[in-house]
């Protein structure tokens, strides 16, 4: 007798032994036992006395930082009014010395007025002279007040930082390298130059 498929099928089937398949069961035990993370992670709410604390270092810290910007802006303040006032007592100082220096010169004006009235009026040659003399003397003496002193002139080496060398003179062995004539007369405040000396130079022709 030839058994068909279906008979050949059902046999096998019920010689087979049955057996269940509990990996779902472990799989949904294991996701059952698994701790939540929320849950895990969750903290405790903060006692009414720490979030007490945190208010009052949050105000504190507001009123320091306050008291630090009213410090700053009046810190500021300061230091502007004071720049100002330096300023000013800078500018008056300076006004203050100019004033001097001007009145200094009066006197160079009066006398250089005195000398144009005398040569309009006839007077000699030799009273002429004595009056320049003098309003040179007397503008010098102004120049002196305010601390400006002439560059060295005739006989004085040559320095090109103080002299401008105009021209040059033949001269002898002794005079060479010095200066034999000033046609300008330089002026120095300090150790500021105001202006250099216009000057003939001697160079020796035994070089």
């Amino acid at each position: 007798m030839v058994k068909r498929e279906e008979d050949f099928y059902d046999e096998e089937t019920e010689q087979r032994p049955r057996v269940t398949d509990k990996r779902r069961v472990n799989i949904d035990a294991d996701a059952a036992s698994a701790p939540d993370d929320a849950t895990t992670d969750a903290r405790p709410p903060a006692s009414p006395e720490l979030e007490e604390r945190a208010r009052a270092a949050e105000t504190k810290l507001i009123e320091v930082q306050d008291r630090f910007d009213q410090l700053r802006a009046q810190l500021q303040r300061e230091a502007d009014e004071t720049r100002q006032r330096l300023a000013r007592s800078a500018e008056e100082r300076v006004q203050t010395e100019k004033a001097a220096f001007l009145r200094s010169l009066l006197p160079v004006l009066d006398n250089l007025q005195l000398a144009t009235e005398a040569a309009e009026s006839g007077t000699s040659v030799e009273g002429l002279l004595v009056g320049l003399q003098g309003t040179r003397q007397g503008f010098e003496a102004a120049l002196a007040a305010v601390g400006a002193e002439a560059v060295p002139g005739v006989g004085a080496p040559f320095d090109p930082e103080a002299h401008e060398a105009v021209d040059v003179a033949e001269s002898d062995a002794a005079s060479d390298g010095l200066i034999t004539a000033v046609y300008s007369r330089g002026y120095r405040i300090g150790n500021r130059l105001l202006r250099p000396a216009r000057v003939q130079v001697g160079r020796s022709s035994d070089k």
